[in-house]
């Protein structure tokens, strides 16, 4: 009995203690890299809002952990917070691409949710050209390339009148979108007679990839834009239809009308606005209205 009741005792004690320790006292730490301590979680949090808009929850602590020590190692560095004191005193670092990719989630797919691209298909059918569909989250380039595809396959003569601006933050998706080369796995929801018209499949080095033709590519215009940073949209032109989809979630209410304030400018009336499966803006804005599942007009 005397025995389990200074058991208890100490684990009293050792509970008191640990709850007494300052916050900066937890750290989340990885073998062989910089720890980051809560402090510089939030930091990074804060410098990641104000440079694209997004909003970082907790879940994330473990991924920025991982990946804010490998940085700080191979920049030289000794603690998390000389990279974020980096980052905050050179503005125009290079480093600030890395850093945002941290954040950025590139999770896309040919084709995905379907039906966007069936109202698409029914839509351009309607139109004049020229015709501009902006993708303003591109990714690696699925989205755009399945638009393009959508626009060839429904519209005489796509080569002329015919645009597609597909834009990230995200510099080195934007790349790779650029070069238009996927695992053969990657490309398995385009369908096949798709598959083999608008695609290469590689050979010798290449074997088990695919590579857009250059017929598709050059309808397709990539770029980097910050959905938070105006200055950095296209410039100088109205659009079709944007697709904006499962972006807007990463965003807070404020920056997500900010952002449909900004798109109603630029979407032709009758336009159309694409969004994610679990976004929803019918109350934050007038200039949009609900058409079908996750698709909005331009009033």
């Amino acid at each position: 009995m005397l025995k389990l009741s200074i058991l208890i005792l100490r684990s009293a004690s050792y509970l008191a203690s640990f709850m007494t320790q300052s916050a900066d006292a937890f750290v989340y730490t990885l073998p062989g890299i910089p720890a980051m301590t809560p402090y510089d979680f939030d930091r990074a949090t804060r410098l990641i809002k104000a440079r694209t808009g997004i909003v970082l929850g907790n879940h994330k602590e473990d991924m920025v952990a991982r990946n804010l020590g490998l940085y700080t190692k191979k920049l030289g560095l000794q603690k998390v917070s000389d990279y974020l004191d980096h980052l905050e005193y050179n503005t125009s670092s290079p480093e600030w691409e890395r850093f945002i990719t941290i954040f950025t989630i590139n999770h896309t797919a040919f084709y995905r949710e379907q039906h966007h691209f069936d109202i698409l298909a029914d839509y351009v059918k309607t139109l004049e050209k020229p015709i501009a569909i902006w993708s303003s989250a591109c990714s690696t380039g699925e989205e755009a390339y399945s638009i393009a595809m959508t626009l060839y396959e429904n519209i005489s003569i796509p080569e002329n009148g015919v645009q597609v601006v597909a834009t990230d933050i995200d510099t080195v998706a934007v790349e790779r979108a650029r070069q238009g080369i996927y695992t053969l796995d990657r490309v398995q929801p385009i369908p096949q007679p798709l598959l083999k018209k608008y695609f290469y499949r590689g050979t010798g080095s290449f074997s088990g990839m695919a590579r857009v033709k250059p017929s598709l590519q050059k309808i397709v215009e990539f770029g980097v834009a910050n959905l938070v940073s105006g200055e950095s949209w296209p410039q100088g032109r109205t659009f079709d239809a944007v697709f904006c989809r499962n972006t807007m979630i990463y965003f807070d209410r404020p920056t997500q009308t900010q952002i449909l304030e900004r798109f109603a400018k630029i979407i032709k009336p009758g336009g159309l606005l694409f969004v994610g499966h679990s976004e929803n803006f019918s109350h934050m804005t007038s200039a949009f209205k609900l058409q079908g599942q996750t698709v909005y007009v331009r009033t």
